[in-house]
């Protein structure tokens, strides 16, 4: 026996740092990569007599999220206390939403293989505080442990999905389609490398076709979708091995260790009575104008599962390429600029897809850090499509319009990159090559059809590149069956 014999039931608890100024409860400011400790007051020190204010900021990027999900955005919500003892946690207490979470319901479209989009349904969406953060041997003293409270306060929500997914790529695809989300309304980064988005993950067996969910577990604190499918691929080979052993899961949270690629019990379970949640009675309950929340709807950008959709009908692109293209945001807007004024979307499509995602993957992966404009890359394509430089020459251009920014048509002029396009010159370099290589004239005459690749080849040489391959393979061609 094996996982293979048993049908996965996975939910996720996608933890996000909502992208304010400041924390949820004080006006601490929220930065990454301080010094340890330096971002603290009273408040997210948990000093006798502060008190908590709420951020309104962080409100309203909690509901942009709950409306960009589709979810209904509770009017009325209360924040309560989750009681736990965790020594990154000051107060002994966390700051969180349970019984009247800020959204209920929602779902997250993904792709899969087999039924096209699928939506995932979402349980809540709950706003709530992030603790600081355990250092373990990394400061002056190898084998202590210290505690960096700068992370304290900062505001999170709480994205909890229904256990409707099936498999480690279907996770994968729910976090990056989530991810579009909360990048496209602006909420949040969602840099998993910086801790802005962390999942755990629910994960119980069961067998093909029955009714009867098994006893989950909980993988905590992932922090890449490689750790993410390699935990749930680790959890569901452990539960199956006791199982199949005859033994019985027991309700725990687990850690996902790496460099071993295996699961660990971290602590036994908790339920929420442990937790005695009850209204925090420092803060009053979140009671939000219905005027307000539509004021926030109408502020929303178009979404990527409508991009995409848009994409597919209005520029004709298939569905993998339109994917690709509205990942982020801010290429899609690139990708829209240049069709704009280049006016041919498939083109453009392409150099996008092939030679500036070569470059962005080479780079920050980030179209805004380059120094590329769509104009330029509109006028280069152009500059191609007329015959006025070769694909190969433009893509040097290319480069260097990435790094520096400029007019491509005067870049190619200053370097010399304008296409041969005398038929005089093509003419005497083609008659050179195939004097040079009668064996291959003759191979392409008695049917080798594949050396004409060579021959020109040889031709691009000698014309250093410049010349455009159509014409010379055409040149070619008729000097060899003629």
């Amino acid at each position: 026996m094996s996982a293979a014999s048993w049908e996965p039931i996975i939910g996720l608890e996608v933890h996000v740092h909502l992208k304010t100024d400041s924390k949820l409860f004080c006006r601490c400011p929220v930065r990454y990569g301080c010094e340890p400790n330096h971002q603290v007051c009273p408040v997210c020190l948990a000093l006798p007599g502060a008190l908590p204010v709420l951020n309104r900021g962080a409100v309203e990027r909690a509901v942009r999220i709950g409306l960009a999900v589709g979810g209904n955005v509770n009017a009325h919500s209360v924040f309560a206390r989750k009681n736990y003892f965790y020594p990154d946690l000051p107060k002994g207490y966390q700051i969180s939403q349970y019984e009247d979470p800020l959204v209920s319901g929602g779902g997250v479209d993904i792709a899969t293989p087999d039924e096209g989009v699928r939506t995932i349904p979402l349980t809540r969406i709950h706003m709530e505080e992030d603790a600081g953060k355990s250092v373990h041997g990394d400061w002056e003293t190898a084998g202590e442990s210290h505690m960096d409270l700068n992370r304290a306060g900062v505001p999170l929500v709480e994205i909890v999905s229904e256990p409707e997914l099936r498999s480690a790529d279907e996770a994968s695809a729910f976090l990056r389609a989530l991810r579009a989300i909360l990048r496209y309304t602006g909420v949040s980064d969602a840099d998993m490398e910086k801790g802005q988005m962390r999942c755990d993950v629910n994960l119980s067996l069961r067998r093909p076709g029955s009714r009867t969910l098994g006893t989950r577990t909980e993988t905590k604190n992932l922090n890449s979708f490689r750790s993410v499918e390699g935990a749930i691929q680790a959890e569901m080979v452990r539960q199956a091995e006791v199982l199949d052993d005859g033994g019985e899961i027991v309700q725990a949270t687990m850690l996902f260790d790496t460099d071993s690629g295996r699961t660990q019990l971290m602590r036994v379970k908790e339920n929420a009575d442990d937790y005695r949640y009850f209204p925090d009675p420092d803060l009053i309950s979140l009671d939000l104008d219905p005027a307000w929340i539509a004021q926030v709807r109408e502020g929303l950008p178009e979404l990527p599962g409508h991009k995409r959709a848009r994409f597919q009908e209005s520029y004709e692109l298939p569905a993998g390429d339109a994917q690709t293209l509205i990942e982020s945001r801010a290429l899609a807007d690139f990708f829209e600029a240049t069709v704009r004024a280049h006016g041919t979307a498939r083109s453009v499509a392409n150099w996008m897809l092939r030679d500036v995602a070569a470059l962005l993957k080479e780079g920050e992966g980030d179209i805004e850090a380059t120094r590329l404009e769509p104009g330029a890359l509109a006028a280069l394509i152009g500059l191609v499509d007329a015959g006025r430089v070769t694909p190969q020459s433009a893509r040097a251009v290319l480069r260097e319009l990435a790094e520096q920014g400029g007019d491509p048509e005067a870049l190619i002029r200053e370097r010399g990159l304008e296409a041969v396009s005398d038929s005089g010159v093509l003419e005497s370099a083609a008659d050179q090559v195939l004097a040079d290589n009668p064996e291959m004239a003759e191979r392409y005459r008695g049917g080798e059809t594949k050396v004409l690749n060579f021959l020109m080849g040889q031709v691009m040489k000698r014309t250093q590149g410049k010349a455009s391959p159509a014409l010379v393979r055409e040149i070619l061609a008729r000097k060899l069956e003629g």
